[in-house]
Parts: C-alpha cells; sequence; structure tokens
C-alpha cells in the first residue's frame, strides 16, 4: 500500500460559491470533482482526518494527539502500565470525538450529494469507487461516534447555512437507529467499493466488509450484554425521549440476533474472497524461533497477505515516537519503558505450570504464598514452553533485543535455600502494602535481599562469592522508587511493532513503522465470535451451506497452529465456555493493536459487576480488583547467590500506586457539556 501525500488545499471547504470569478485561491467543486487528480485531494483531506486509533491516538487526549507517546491502546484494558499513567481507564475523551466528527461528516454527505453532477468525468469503476468512499467515510465516523456514545445525531445530508440554519438542529436518534444506519451505509460502500482500490491507500470492498463485520459485532455486543449490567444500562433522553443508550427490552434480542448476522456475513466474505491469508512467510511447523520470527516480522511487512488495511508512515514527513517513548530502558532515548505488559495479559498464554486457580505457578506449593519458590538456571527457562506469540508481543527478562540481552532483575537474594514466599498475603487488599523495601530480609541485619531505588549511582552492589559484583537491578529493573526514574514497571517490556534494528536511530518523532488498522486475524475472530454468539441462541448460519461452529473451530485453530500454541481439542459448542474461549484468543492475538479496550466495553465486563470475564476467561477478579477499583500485577526475577539461580515472584509491587477505576456509566461517554447546554434537542447521556 503507498501513501497518498497530503496536500493542504486553501479554502477546501469552500463548494459551490455563485461569485461570478472564482479568486484564485479558492477550489470549487469542479476543480475537485471533475478529475481523479482532484478526487485524490479531496479524499487526501477526509482520510487525514477520519478516526483511525494508530500510534498517532491516544485516549488521554483524543484524535488531536500528535503522538510522541504511542501507548497502543493499552488504556484500560489491562495489557500493560505506563509510567506516565496514560494507560489508566479512561472514562472519557480529553478531547471528545464530537464537534471534528461532524466536519467529516458534512465532507462525506456533500461528496456523496454533488459527485452524481461530474459523474460524465469519470469511468464507471471510478465514479462508484468514489461514492463507496463517500459511505464508507459516512459509516465509519458513524460507528466511532456509536461506540462512544450510543444513539447519535444521523446527519445524512449537508446542510445549506444560513438558508438551512433551522435544521442545523440535529436531535440524537435512538441507539438501535445509529446502529442501523451504520450497517445501511456499510452496505452502500461494499456494493460500490470495487474488489481492489482505484487510488492506493484507500479502502476497497473488502476492508469495507471487514470494517462492518468489526462494528456490528460491538452493535451485537451492546445489544445483547447491556441487559447484563444490574438495572439495564439504558436510557431515555430529557429533551426527545429517545432511548439514546441501549435497547428496548422487547426488542435487543431480535437487534442483536440481526447484528451477529451481519457481522458473520461481512467476515466470512472476506474469508471467502481468498484475497488473504494470515502471515506464515518465516513459519515453521514445530520450530518456535521460527514462530516467534515470523509473528515479529508480519508487523513491518507491507507485502503480507494478512494487511488488509495499512496506516503507512515515512521519515521523516509522517513518524511516529513509539520507540524513543517504548523501548527498554538500556535504549532510552530520551525515553523509554512507556508500555510494559502485565503479568495478569501474560497470563493469558499457554505454555505455563499453572495453580488451582488458573494463576502461574512460582512455587512448588498450592498457591504463592506456600511451599518454596522454583528455581531456573536462567529467567528465560520460566518461558520456555510458553507459545511463541508471547514472545513476539513482549520483551521477557533475558531475551536479546536489538543485540543486546535484557536483563531484568528485581533484586538479589543472598539468604539460604530453598526459599520461601516473601509475602504470606497477596491479596488485592494487601496490594499497596506489599513492597519489597519493607520486608525485614532487606531491611533488617543481616540484610539478605538487595534492591536498587534506581538506576546507576542508585544501585545496590552484591559481592560473589567469586569475588565478581552484581548491580541489585540489572540494567533495565525494575526500580523500586518508580517516581524518580523510567524503567520497568512490570518485569516486561513491550516488544510489538518496535523496530529490532540494532543500528535503528531512535528519538522522538524518528519512528516510521506501519501501523496495521485491520488485518485477516481480526476477520477470523469476528466470524468465530459472532458465529458461538449465534448458536448459542440457536439461530441457524446466515450463510448457507456454512457449520458455523467448525467455521469458527478452524478460525481459532489456524490463529493458534501460527501462533504456536495448542489446537483445541474439540469443536467448539453453542456455550459460554466456547464463547469466552474465542474472547481470549482476541485478547491474545490483538493485544496492543487498539483493540481490546472496546472489546471489554463491548462485552460489558470492565465494571465490578461484570468483571470476573475481564481476560476472556472466567477469573477471580477479587484477585485484581475490588468494587470499581482494580490494579495490574507484575512478575519479578530476583537472583539467588546461594543456588546461582534465579526465581519469580508475582506482586502488584511496582504497579502498586496505578489504581484504576471503572464503573458501569462510563461505557458511554459523556456528551460535551457545551453541546448539550446550547442544544435543545441534544440530550445528555442519562443519569450524567
Amino acid at each position: 500500500m503507498k501513501k497518498i501525500i497530503i496536500l493542504i488545499i486553501s479554502a477546501l471547504s469552500i463548494f459551490g460559491c455563485n461569485m461570478d470569478l472564482t479568486p484564485k485561491n479558492i477550489v470549487t467543486d469542479d476543480d475537485l470533482m471533475g478529475s481523479t487528480k482532484g478526487m485524490a485531494i479531496y479524499m487526501t483531506r477526509l482520510y487525514s482526518h477520519m478516526p483511525f486509533e494508530d500510534f498517532k491516538y491516544m485516549a488521554a487526549w483524543g484524535f488531536n494527539f500528535n503522538g510522541w507517546l504511542g501507548t497502543l491502546g493499552i488504556d484500560g484494558c489491562g495489557e500493560a502500565m505506563n509510567r506516565d499513567d496514560v494507560f489508566r481507564t479512561f472514562r472519557s475523551e480529553e478531547n471528545p470525538f464530537w464537534s471534528s466528527a461532524f466536519t467529516l461528516l458534512h465532507d462525506a454527505n456533500h461528496l456523496i450529494e454533488e459527485l452524481p453532477e461530474h459523474k460524465d468525468k469519470f469511468t464507471d469503476m471510478e465514479f462508484n469507487f468514489f461514492m463507496g468512499q463517500g459511505y464508507f467515510v459516512r459509516a465509519y465516523v458513524f460507528y466511532q461516534m456509536a461506540r462512544r456514545f450510543g444513539g447519535i445525531p444521523l446527519v445524512t445530508h449537508t446542510i445549506a447555512y444560513p438558508n438551512e440554519s433551522s435544521k442545523l438542529e440535529v436531535p440524537r436518534s435512538s441507539e438501535e437507529e445509529t446502529w442501523d444506519q451504520i450497517c445501511e451505509d456499510f452496505d452502500t460502500a461494499i456494493s460500490l467499493l470495487p474488489q481492489t482500490a482505484v487510488l492506493s491507500g484507500l479502502v476497497d470492498k473488502y476492508a469495507a466488509l471487514a470494517f462492518k463485520a468489526e462494528a456490528m459485532l460491538y452493535a451485537g455486543s451492546v445489544a445483547k450484554y447491556n441487559e447484563t449490567v444490574t438495572g439495564r444500562l439504558t436510557g431515555i433522553g430529557s429533551k426527545t425521549e429517545t432511548r439514546v443508550m441501549g435497547f428496548d427490552s422487547s426488542s435487543y434480542k431480535e437487534a442483536y440476533i440481526r447484528y451477529f448476522s451481519e457481522a458473520y456475513k461481512a467476515a466470512r466474505e472476506v474469508m471467502n474472497s481468498g484475497k488473504y491469508s494470515l502471515y506464515k512467510k518465516k513459519w515453521v511447523a514445530g520450530d518456535k524461533e521460527a514462530m516467534y520470527q515470523n509473528m515479529v516480522d508480519m508487523f513491518s511487512d507491507l507485502t503480507s497477505p494478512e494487511n488488509i488495511f495499512v496506516k503507512e508512515y515515512e521519515y521523516p514527513s509522517l513518524t511516529h515516537g513509539l520507540d524513543a517513548y517504548s523501548s527498554p530502558f538500556i535504549f532510552r532515548d530520551p525515553l523509554c519503558s512507556g508500555s510494559c505488559p502485565s503479568l495478569d495479559f501474560v497470563e493469558l498464554f499457554d505454555g505455563f505450570d499453572r495453580y488451582p486457580d488458573g494463576t502461574i505457578r512460582v512455587t512448588d506449593g498450592d498457591d504463592n504464598t506456600s511451599g518454596h519458590y522454583l528455581m531456573f538456571d536462567t529467567t528465560m527457562d520460566f518461558f520456555k514452553n510458553a507459545e511463541p506469540r508471547l514472545r513476539a508481543y513482549v520483551i521477557l527478562p533475558g531475551d536479546v533485543f536489538r543485540n543486546q540481552t535484557i536483563e531484568i532483575r528485581a533484586g538479589v537474594y543472598t539468604g539460604s535455600a530453598p526459599i520461601s514466599p516473601l509475602w504470606s498475603d497477596y491479596s488485592y487488599s494487601r496490594a499497596t502494602e506489599n513492597f519489597y523495601q519493607n520486608l525485614p530480609q532487606y531491611k533488617n541485619s543481616p540484610k539478605t535481599l538487595y534492591l536498587s531505588p534506581r538506576a546507576q549511582s542508585g544501585q545496590e552492589i552484591v559481592e560473589l562469592s567469586d569475588g565478581t559484583k552484581m548491580t541489585a537491578a540489572g540494567e533495565n529493573g525494575p526500580f523500586y522508587d518508580v517516581k524518580d526514574n523510567e524503567a520497568n514497571l512490570s518485569g516486561f517490556y513491550l516488544r510489538k511493532y518496535l523496530n529490532p534494528d540494532p543500528n535503528y536511530i531512535r528519538g522522538e518523532g524518528k519512528s516510521a513503522q506501519p501501523f496495521i488498522l485491520m488485518r485477516y486475524a481480526d476477520v477470523l475472530l469476528a466470524a468465530a465470535e459472532s458465529a458461538v454468539e449465534l448458536s448459542m441462541d440457536g439461530v441457524a448460519s446466515p450463510v448457507e451451506g456454512d457449520d458455523m461452529l467448525q467455521i469458527a473451530t478452524q478460525a481459532i485453530n489456524d490463529i493458534r497452529e501460527r501462533a504456536g500454541a495448542n489446537l483445541l481439542d474439540s469443536k467448539l459448542g453453542p456455550d459460554q465456555q466456547s464463547r469466552d474461549q474465542v474472547r481470549r484468543e482476541r485478547r491474545k492475538e490483538l493485544a496492543f493493536e487498539h483493540k481490546s479496550k472496546w472489546d471489554i466495553r463491548r462485552w460489558r465486563v470492565q465494571h465490578d459487576d461484570g468483571r470476573n470475564g475481564f481476560w476472556g476467561e472466567q477469573r477471580d477478579a477479587s484477585r485484581f480488583g475490588k468494587g470499581s477499583s482494580y490494579r495490574l500485577h507484575g512478575l519479578y526475577p530476583f537472583y539467588s547467590t546461594e543456588t546461582g539461580k534465579y526465581f519469580f515472584d508475582a506482586n502488584f509491587q511496582m504497579a502498586r500506586e496505578m489504581e484504576l477505576m471503572y464503573d458501569a456509566i462510563d461505557y458511554y461517554f459523556e456528551i460535551p457539556s457545551n453541546e448539550v447546554s446550547k442544544s435543545p434537542v441534544i440530550d445528555q447521556q442519562p443519569n450524567r
């Protein structure tokens, strides 16, 4: 996919001027809509403002963010934490996607209404392509608004000012009407768009189908799972008496079946096209190293058969700052450690010994408070059986990145072995008390635990039996004085999307990796999830001849095979367990792609009543949360001088102060208060 150069056109939003003489700096409809070149400019302007969530989007600042931090959607989803607190669960966006949405809608509607006047200037394929773009942009903007606000003003035509000023006030439609309009606009776009884009960088038919599948999956989940929230998460607007949030109790089931059916049909059409496949250029069966490298490479390979729609970057004209912000501590230039994956996320992956409650085993006892720590020759030995996908997404302690071993260590223990658990209580209630620096092994004499508050001059030094010296926390931490440094918080570093080239010159605004907005794995997962959801209600396949559960099972197994995970040992069924298996696979496969944060919202599992399903599987939420609050765990390696081996402790420690909060009402963002106060028809969210 090649980029279209973004051009700045003076007065591009001024159309249909009736002056006898057109000033030279004014661009008219005839200029833009009278040729393919002009339409390329028009579409470039539209796409440059599209609400695509990539390196340049962050919830803390919305779509106006310049992209220097690059958090990859970790806010509130539990995948990772970071030193700047921008990962915290957001209840809204700093710059709500509202006013800017209507600017885009105006331009999309203008295209839809005016381009037919210039139809004779294009071939039929070109005309349909550009008309399809107008409907796609409108559908996508409505979609981004709907998942934030529910029912929205469905502005489907341009309003001439001042002649039609009385029509400027458009009330919010119901949430069901909103999603129905989104589906209709996607369908119109799909009917018009060719299988291959006329201009590169714009969506084609299959990209539109893939985004439709994603949108309808969201709609179906909201319609269904709003009903699982205590008191039903719906609401009537006070100004219009329209159900702006949620679905009517008498029709929600019909609605979610309709949306899941649309999602399934769209995903299956992409699958049946044969145009895309999972990336397996370096994949070799049974070879974990090849599987790992394959999944690393696929996020930078623009020739990947998995790529459906990609946002490209190019240094120095269009860049982002992921590497400067999220690389391990030793590569800081000037920042680092911006996204540190959580143990809670790592626990999703196959290949670990586990306690009966499903958590990763670090001792030989029945839980992490009993028995003695398991010992390992190297830190990487702890992860030797983990699926290669984990290593491709997360830098593990002791792994090699940019030709350097990433030494991650919380401390050094000089006491005798076997070593008992450091704490007798690892519960959530102790999250803000269990600090390693408060342990008697660290504070008392004789000292047997060595830690480091910070790097360089703050490092504690341990002399080993052979006379060599070891820093307590190594080169990359984590260091316990988290307020005064930028080092590792969780015991892990982000790997996905980082540039692996050791010669890469890091710095803010110097990264140019592409961002995959939609890929084939996402389509497979949409097909699988919608199939299971429909089967749970006994609905026949909307695609004739499909065994939906077999399709779903094969889709999940294809993804798991590529990932190096164990295949499902049985066919998925029409039940919650199978639904959760699909959800868990989404949590793993699509991590750090701005997907998970929306998944947990549409599943309605982020608030305290539903948090047991937060991870795409049934877990004891009390382990990491209480009421509206929750925190994330880290996994911290320690070196034992007595044994010459490493052990691991699972604890909140560095993440202790990073409390996340979420209530059910936050599934719908607040409408900007100034928009509500000045309008006689725009309803605020009920209960706000």
